[in-house]
């Protein structure tokens, strides 16, 4: 497993930190890895062209192009048995907002808020005329609709189980 180094976590005793796992397509079943031949029928089926092939060969969705609708194309042209159909609420990745964001730096933008169809991200008014998002993970599908249309690239992804968990360890 790669990870990644900062003074922050070396000053608390951590070493290092490991990556989050790559975001794999939507219905990506539990043994994805030794199913996946890495034929790529999943990404040219894929209508919003966000499955990209990473480095290694494997199919990763990408949200700097676009955002998932769903649709479940990309799990109807797998026929390795990788990928299964799923509905949003299957999905485990959820955004969150990182602090390169506009918003939070003083810069009025509030692209996320009018991109997030399911009205996961709102605007919390701050004093001096400012405002800082605020995402509610339980509303938010996961679809990267926020972070494709981000100018500031500060949306990321992650999932909730694994954060929940690696707070408890």
């Amino acid at each position: 497993m790669t990870t990644e180094h900062s003074r922050r976590n070396f000053l608390r005793g951590r070493l290092s930190e490991p990556k989050p796992p790559r975001m794999r397509p939507p219905g990506a079943q539990a043994g994805f890895a030794s199913l996946c031949t890495h034929c790529g029928d999943c990404a040219r089926a894929c209508p919003e062209a966000i499955i990209v092939r990473h480095p290694s060969g494997e199919p990763v969705v990408d949200f700097s192009y676009g955002a998932c609708t769903f649709c479940n194309a990309c799990t109807e042209a797998c026929e390795a048995g990788a990928l299964k159909p799923a509905a949003p609420e299957d999905w485990p990745w959820r955004a969150t907002i990182v602090t390169n964001c506009f918003a939070l730096n003083g810069v009025f933008c509030r692209s996320c808020e009018d991109a997030c169809e399911p009205r996961a991200i709102r605007f919390r008014l701050m004093t001096g005329g400012r405002s800082a998002p605020v995402l509610d993970q339980n509303q938010c599908t996961g679809c990267g609709e926020c972070a494709s249309t981000c100018p500031a690239g500060a949306i990321a992804f992650e999932m909730p189980r694994l954060a929940a968990e690696e707070k408890r360890a």
